[in-house]
């Protein structure tokens, strides 16, 4: 992390880090316990899950790290610039500030960004770390898994695996399409950098946001990316919502799929953890629809039902053709209309 320019990450890590909420009361001994375990669950789920989605991943798939809030805070800080660094180079391109004023706006950038990573280290089980300019890696947020096994009351070692599956679902699909990383990171900064906006048009676009803000908090939005964004973008914005559909939806349904062979309680989990999504209060709902996590939940729904729906016609042999190549990956109709994707994939024979 270099010197303040317009975030300053260190403040940013920092704030984050101070503002996070203290997870589950545990011993050292349990904190142990569950460290070596996660990352035994981690291990155990690569096989099955490997097998079932049919994809065959290189020996070295990169580390399993289990972490505490704080180091979550940590390593995304640091994907997270290094996603958005030249975004950053955009929006202060000549930008006339003197040091004082720049230390000043990195610091309440910084701050900023420190408070959406605190609250968002407290609602992460596991996520498998992408690191533009970096390391892949799979994170397991140990305080969290252990906090929410608590509150659905079930049993821990067979919790612990289910979140594993995944995680270690993601993992396979990024090491064995060995396109796919870079696909993702390059969609997505493009976007970004398209998006924000020059020192020039920042005063005029402070207060369209400012105007458009509510929409943030619609039902079915994108949240805050939504009001930042023209018509040719949110196209663009639908083409890379659609491939984390696919994402998240394979690996929902490789988890599934697997669940029942190797987690005895998997029904129980899966019922409890429904209901406790649905029970999330008011408030927090409207937080996770602003911060876009709610577009998240319907990406694991439309996407799994996208990969049901073609392995239904052309099997997983038909459906892995998906990782062939870049123009094979689904578009925003086909995710809603699985037929759409077999016949232009597939051709006339699948009609």
């Amino acid at each position: 992390m270099g010197e303040p320019s317009y975030i300053d990450w260190r403040f940013a890590a920092t704030t984050g880090k101070k503002l996070h909420r203290g997870g589950p009361r545990l011993s050292a001994a349990e904190a142990s316990d569950a460290v070596a375990e996660l990352r035994d669950a981690a291990c155990r789920a690569h096989d099955p899950v490997a097998q079932t989605a049919q994809l065959v991943t290189p020996d070295d798939i990169g580390a399993v790290r289990v972490v505490d809030r704080s180091a979550w805070v940590d390593v995304n800080i640091a994907s997270l610039d290094g996603m958005i660094a030249p975004v950053v180079d955009k929006i202060t391109a000549k930008r006339a500030a003197g040091p004082v004023a720049r230390a000043i706006t990195a610091k309440v950038s910084g701050g900023e960004v420190g408070g959406l990573m605190a609250f968002m280290s407290s609602k992460v089980l596991g996520q498998y770390d992408i690191a533009p300019g970096g390391t892949p890696s799979l994170l397991l947020v140990a305080p969290n898994i252990v906090q929410v096994e608590r509150e659905l009351d079930v049993d821990p070692h067979d919790f612990r695996l289910w979140v594993c599956l995944h995680e270690e679902a993601h993992r396979v699909q990024f090491t064995a399409v060995p396109w796919l990383r870079e696909h993702v990171v390059s969609a997505a900064r493009d976007l970004l950098v398209d998006m924000a906006p020059t020192p020039e048009e920042m005063a005029t676009r402070v207060g369209e946001i400012a105007k458009r803000v509510p929409e943030a908090f619609k039902e079915g939005s994108m949240g805050l990316s939504d009001i930042f964004a023209t018509p040719e973008q949110r196209t663009r914005m639908a083409d890379l919502a659609a491939v984390m559909s696919l994402l998240e939806g394979h690996a929902d349904v490789v988890m599934d799929d697997v669940g029942p062979q190797i987690v005895p309680s998997v029904e129980t989990i899966r019922a409890r953890f429904g209901d406790r999504r649905a029970g999330l209060g008011n408030i927090d709902k409207q937080l996770r629809r602003l911060m876009g996590l709610e577009a998240k939940m319907r990406q694991y729904r439309d996407g799994a039902a996208f990969v049901r729906g073609v392995q239904e016609k052309v099997g997983i042999d038909g459906f892995n053709v998906v990782w062939a190549a870049p123009g094979n990956l689904p578009t925003p109709a086909e995710i809603q209309r699985p037929q759409l994707w077999v016949e232009r994939i597939h051709g006339s024979l699948f009609r």
